[in-house]
């Protein structure tokens, strides 16, 4: 591990020299390149120097013990050293976490899309419940978030609902929600009271930079329609509504929340963009899981990820079997004590495998 974190301290003061080269300040895309790599390795260098200041103690400490016959010198010595072995042991589990490599992605915005699924007006309902909760942690987590595209359910709740959600570190964190919510309970239109189970799907999407991924304009086809819904002087007279499809692939985009057709069309262009560029991040995830076969980071939406019982009022996560007994506190946004379990597991698989940022 030291010599691990003797390269990367080498790194980070290049990269520090680098920085005040003319050439590289005056290069906007590099300088900022740069300078993200910088502050990145800064926290592990910080760690790295007060470990080896600690390092330094412990090797004092013992030569005193070893040379010194003062009982008085030796019994500081001697205390000295156990608190020093305590700390050097929980410094080296801050750098090995250190020293796992952050997937890329996670530093980004996301597309947040949930979708009802089978259990008909229970599972709109559920969905809504689900983007509740969700805005809710957000506005904890002090991150933006703009609604994108909606479908209401006949009585509440959403078909399908899509919310961007811009701040620091948001796919890293939200990228564990992928995948099938279930929910138990009774629901309002019940009236004998049984119990039923109904789902919504989660889809946790990065959001693609232009420079992510290349979209030609000559691959896509607009059409343009008469906006739906109520209010505006617009709506029903002007075609402001963007159909966009992506001929090589055939993903259609439909956007209509902007006044504008200008303003739809940029709106569902970097829609698609996220769109495609998920596809590719998929593909690359597929293949990592077939590799790690990880039960946390792919994000299959076929699987079952966790259910919600409601007569019980618990959350069980399947993926890490974490059971927790405050529904109520988590559907009104309340997950961070699930979502940091989930981050656990997934830096611990990680350095299962022996995956280090050198």
């Amino acid at each position: 591990m030291l010599d691990k974190l003797e390269a990367i301290k080498a790194r980070f003061d290049n990269l520090g020299v680098a920085l005040t080269n003319p050439e590289i300040v005056s290069d906007n895309k590099k300088f900022s390149q740069l300078s993200k790599e910088y502050r990145k390795l800064e926290h592990i260098v910080v760690a790295y120097k007060r470990y080896r200041t600690c390092l330094d103690s412990l090797e004092f400490a013992r030569e005193v013990l070893n040379t010194e016959s003062d009982e008085e010198l030796r019994t500081m010595a001697k205390e000295d050293l156990e608190k020093l072995e305590t700390e050097k042991a929980a410094m080296e589990d801050e750098l090995r976490r250190l020293l796992i490599p952050k997937d890329p992605q996670d530093e980004k915005n996301a597309i947040l899309e949930i979708r009802a699924g089978t259990g008909g007006d229970e599972a709109s309902l559920f969905a809504g419940e689900l983007m509740r909760l969700y805005m809710r942690y957000c506005e904890r987590k002090g991150w933006k978030v703009s609604l994108l595209t909606e479908t209401e359910g006949t009585v509440g709740g959403y078909k399908e609902v899509q919310l961007e959600v811009q701040g620091d570190d948001v796919y890293g964190t939200l990228k564990f929600e992928s995948g099938v919510h279930r929910v138990q309970r009774v629901p309002a239109t019940e009236a004998s009271g049984r119990v039923h189970t109904s789902a919504a799907t989660v889809a946790v999407m990065p959001e693609a930079e232009e420079i992510d991924f290349e979209l030609k304009e000559s691959d896509l086809k607009m059409e343009t329609a008469r906006s739906g819904g109520a209010g505006g002087q617009n709506v029903n007279k002007v075609e402001t509504k963007v159909i966009l499809t992506h001929v090589p692939t055939g993903t259609v985009i439909t956007c209509q929340t902007e006044r504008t057709q200008l303003g739809n069309r940029e709106k569902a262009t970097a829609m698609m963009r996220s769109k495609l560029y998920e596809e590719q991040v998929r593909k690359q995830e597929d293949e990592i899981s077939r590799r790690r076969k990880s039960l946390v980071s792919t994000g299959d939406r076929s699987a079952k990820i966790r259910t919600y019982n409601f007569p019980q009022g618990r959350i069980t996560d399947h993926r890490i079997n974490m059971t927790i007994y405050n529904l109520d506190d988590f559907m009104n946004g309340n997950i961070q004590d699930m979502i940091d379990a989930l981050q656990f597991a997934e830096n611990a698989e990680k350095m299962q495998a022996g995956e280090t940022v050198i």
